[in-house]
């Protein structure tokens, strides 16, 4: 028990925070206003770390791959299972908040840009991919141009063989010194929130809560029918009534430590021993399991689609067309590598979002307090998936009767 609490101790102090501020909110009216300096600086100390967090993250990650891994048929297998359920899941979000739209009692100070009239795509496209000077890539407006800048700085960094050695050296030591950094900002971050809730409950009034409570029906009320039905669909893909059946009776102890430590690297060891008791061969469930703890993650894919929503929600904005949709499915898949990446990586992806959409400053709370909300069935989702994901694998390479060609070796349980 008490390593459980260890273990959600950074949520439950968020949930505190929120809870305390949301009373302070609804006692204390527009009073509370006057710590509304607190909640500011919080958010100007995550702003202020985004870029070179980011930055040295996935620059150091690139550069400091082993070039001696060739791993071929695997690496394309898997990146085309990790992309397919990621669009999967996000695009069925779309559909249940379609049907089941998220309720905005109230709306938000504030507008968002009209992508309509941003130009034409080709325009739409440069804007979002690229800068003209690099100074602008320091703003957090511009995170998908960072992303790419850092991606190919860390190709070139690998690419420069010897010579680049102490760059990549560098790279590593800066990725550490920032994951140190945000860690500190952390600590402030049940306060910070806090008042920021306060605050926007003061001014928004108690209605606010309709729209929390609307994103939290939808998203644990669809993620727990894409872990039953979604996953079971993906086993029976992978195996047929057999992997079904091998899938639920090892995925127990995954889906437990899930819970149990909230973290998908915590939950390696787990999805490694389901999937060698499932029979995926080893040279597979060796880089899949591992890779998808930071790769894949169905359960951010559909976070991120209920925070656009709820964002859009709040500003009053439909979220329909095809653009938005595009750009959101687009967003998601990127969020969901970019999130494994960094620590605390949900507030990256939530900027990330902001900055692609032109969501305003008072955005950032919103989608905050939902990946709050939202973390333990995320985790979940997100770890156990990375099995499922194993399986679809050794389907694709192996052939659809992997199951029973020697992969593995002994009868149905019973």
């Amino acid at each position: 028990m008490r390593q459980l609490l260890k273990n959600y101790s950074s949520i439950l102090l968020l949930l505190g925070g929120i809870i305390t501020g949301s009373i302070m909110g609804l006692t204390l009216g527009r009073q509370v206003l006057i710590l509304k300096p607190i909640g500011d600086i919080f958010l100007n100390l995550i702003f202020i770390a985004v870029v070179p967090l980011v930055f040295f993250a996935i620059s150091a990650a690139i550069a400091n791959i082993d070039p001696g891994q060739k791993l071929g048929k695997i690496m394309s297998a898997m990146g085309l299972v990790f992309l397919s359920t990621i669009l999967i899941s996000a695009f069925f979000t779309i559909v249940v908040i379609w049907f089941f739209p998220l309720e905005a009692v109230v709306t938000v100070p504030g507008s968002l840009p009209d992508l309509k009239d941003a130009g034409n795509w080709g325009d739409q496209l440069v804007r979002l991919l690229t800068t003209e000077e690099f100074f602008s890539l320091l703003s957090r407006k511009n995170m998908l141009p960072l992303l790419i800048f850092a991606a190919i700085t860390g190709f070139a960094a690998l690419k420069a063989g010897d010579a680049g050695e102490p760059f990549r050296k560098f790279l590593g030591s800066a990725n550490a010194v920032m994951k140190s950094f945000l860690d500190i900002i952390m600590v402030m971050a049940p306060l910070g929130l806090g008042v920021y809730f306060a605050c926007q409950i003061a001014e928004l009034g108690p209605q606010l809560f309709i729209t929390y409570a609307s994103s939290m029906k939808i998203y644990y009320g669809f993620g727990i029918v894409y872990f039953a039905v979604g996953f079971t669909l993906y086993a029976f893909i992978a195996g047929g009534w057999k992997g079904i059946l091998f899938f639920w009776r090892y995925n127990i102890v995954p889906t437990l430590t899930a819970l149990g430590s909230c973290s998908s690297i915590a939950t390696i060891p787990a999805n490694l021993e389901a999937g060698k008791k499932i029979g995926v061969p080893e040279a597979i469930n060796n880089v899949v399991v591992p890779l998808g703890a930071t790769l894949h993650k169905d359960g951010s894919s559909i976070s991120s689609i209920v925070k656009i929503g709820v964002v859009f929600a709040l500003f009053g904005r439909d979220f329909s067309g095809l653009d938005t949709v595009l750009l959101a499915l687009g967003i998601t898949v990127i969020v969901s590598i970019v999130e494994g990446g960094v620590p605390n990586g949900g507030y990256i992806g939530e900027l990330l979002v902001m900055s692609v959409y032109g969501f305003p400053v008072a955005a950032l709370p919103a989608v905050m307090i939902v990946g709050t909300l939202v973390d333990p069935l995320a985790t979940v989702l997100n770890a156990t998936g990375d099995t499922v994901a194993a399986m679809l694998v050794t389907r694709v390479l192996k052939g659809k009767k992997w199951m029973d060609e020697g992969e593995i070796k002994k009868e149905i349980p019973a």
